[in-house]
């Protein structure tokens, strides 16, 4: 049985309720004019969201991965686009944290807690998986590193403060590229956004390019040591970044089963609510229990995440079904609501479209197996 801590519970309220009264108001506008509203997730560090999981000593809330979570649910339960936007930003402040030095962390953890907001830049028109054949590119010179190169499908790509960015770095002696992870703080001169994407799920959470035109930034800005930029972003995306997905996920399927029992309950057919029909209670029992299985994934790989435990195939099991889940509940839903179903009134054709863009987010389903089935097979 899953059950929370009293402090879990009351962090969920607390969200909650600030999710009722900012963002759910706004949630269709939002995703109907693709607009992010910067301020909503600046207002979200006052109450620690943003640096959930960041110790206190670093001006986070000290809490874990099991409340980021929790916050990610509730806030996907209205906007599942808003929170890929926190999400993204949680991405670095994970990188920063896990391989930053002291330096760097007691620079950059308290702005990207109080309102400074993260990216990371690490796919390109290559494509996201073929992680080795990126072609951007890092030269030290003079105290300095030189970056040049485009970044694609990066979320936070025109909002981002403080951006980690990965580029080739060299070769190690065997001719493989070295890829190295560097921050670039606000304002630096050749860092900016190109190309804004319009996408089908997820709006309201900005997705483009990212553009390095000779940025020069100081060569203590390489977070963590040369090369270590695959480990860097691997670490964050396949754990933090998948884990983030299928919370968003989850609360896609939680809005999914809410909704789709309050208009059975309310559309009256042939005299009676829609719900006394059994193809109807059909659809509800399997939007619940996907709902319930997911949720258990995801909270037991997020368990493990907090508890030290590696939990990389945990939380690509954890991605893979609850993002193929939620697409399935928003097209059942949709078929429970008939007509209504299609009217943009409701908002579930947004969860349809939201939850078809949470696959390829983080690695694809056919990724998220490959993991699961290699793991199992190198037992």
């Amino acid at each position: 049985m899953l059950k929370f801590t009293e402090q879990q519970e009351m962090l969920r309220k607390v969200v909650r309720d600030f999710v009722e009264k900012e963002i759910a108001p706004i949630a269709d506008r939002i995703d109907e004019e693709d607009t992010f509203p910067v301020e909503l997730l600046r207002k979200m560090a006052q109450l620690g969201f943003n640096g959930v999981f960041v110790p206190t000593q670093y001006g986070g809330a000290g809490l874990g991965h099991t409340e980021r979570a929790i916050i990610l649910e509730e806030i996907a339960r209205y906007s599942a686009g808003f929170a890929m936007s926190l999400m993204t930003h949680h991405l670095a402040v994970y990188a920063l944290l896990t391989w930053g030095n002291e330096e760097q962390k007691k620079k950059y953890l308290p702005r990207l807690c109080s309102g400074a907001i993260g990216g990371l830049s690490v796919t390109e028109p290559g494509g996201g998986s073929d992680f080795a054949g990126q072609k951007s590119t890092g030269e030290l010179v003079d105290g300095q590193w030189i970056l040049n190169g485009r970044k694609c499908f990066i979320t936070n790509s025109h909002c981002a403060d403080i951006d980690i960015v990965t580029v080739r770095t060299g070769e190690d002696e065997k001719g493989r590229p070295r890829i190295s992870a560097i921050l670039i703080d606000e304002n630096t001169p050749g860092h900016g956004p190109g190309r804004k994407e319009k996408k089908t799920g997820l709006r309201g959470s900005i997705m483009g390019e990212v553009i390095l035109n000779n940025v020069k930034v100081p060569e203590e800005n390489l977070v963590g040591k040369v090369g270590d930029g695959t480990k860097i972003a691997l670490g964050t995306i396949g754990e933090v970044g998948r884990a983030g997905m299928a919370a968003i996920s989850v609360g896609i399927l939680r809005a999914c089963l809410e909704d789709s029992v309050k208009f059975a309950k309310e559309r009256i057919i042939y005299g009676k609510p829609l719900a006394k029909l059994p193809n109807i209670q059909f659809i509800i029992a399997q939007n619940r229990t996907e709902y319930e299985a997911g949720r258990l994934m995801t909270y037991n790989a997020m368990g493990m995440k907090d508890a030290g435990i590696p939990c990389g195939p945990e939380v690509a099991m954890a991605k893979f079904f609850t993002t193929e889940a939620a697409v399935n509940a928003a097209k059942r839903t949709t078929d429970l609501m008939g007509g209504y179903g299609v009217v943009s009134d409701y908002p579930v054709g947004r969860y349809l479209r939201d939850a078809v863009a949470t696959i390829p987010s983080g690695g694809t389903s056919h990724i998220m197996q490959v993991i699961v089935a290699g793991n199992e097979l190198n037992k």
